[in-house]
């Protein structure tokens, strides 16, 4: 197993990562900037008006995106584990 291969193996993992981790971070990101316009403009400062959108958010998209994100994850699996024959040459 090269060095190159090694390389290879962690930029396949992390661009999953993120990926996978995009939908969920920008949705909330988005809840998030319009949660703070909203107490920005309102003067509400309360601190579980930002917290319990988020959370919401968050859920929704995993119940909405979580097959894509199990299917995508289980193919990576899979090609791992297919590549193991040609790691141990």
């Amino acid at each position: 197993m090269t060095l190159g291969s090694v390389i290879s193996l962690m930029r396949g993992g992390v661009f999953e990562i993120l990926l996978l981790a995009s939908p969920i971070l920008l949705s909330a990101l988005v809840v998030g900037l319009v949660v703070a316009i909203f107490q920005a403009t309102t003067s509400i400062q309360e601190q579980t008006l930002t917290f319990v959108p988020k959370i919401m958010t968050i859920l929704g998209m995993l119940a909405l995106l979580g097959g894509w994100m199990f299917a995508s994850l289980r193919d990576y699996t899979i090609r791992l584990f297919e590549m193991i024959p040609q790691m141990v040459r």
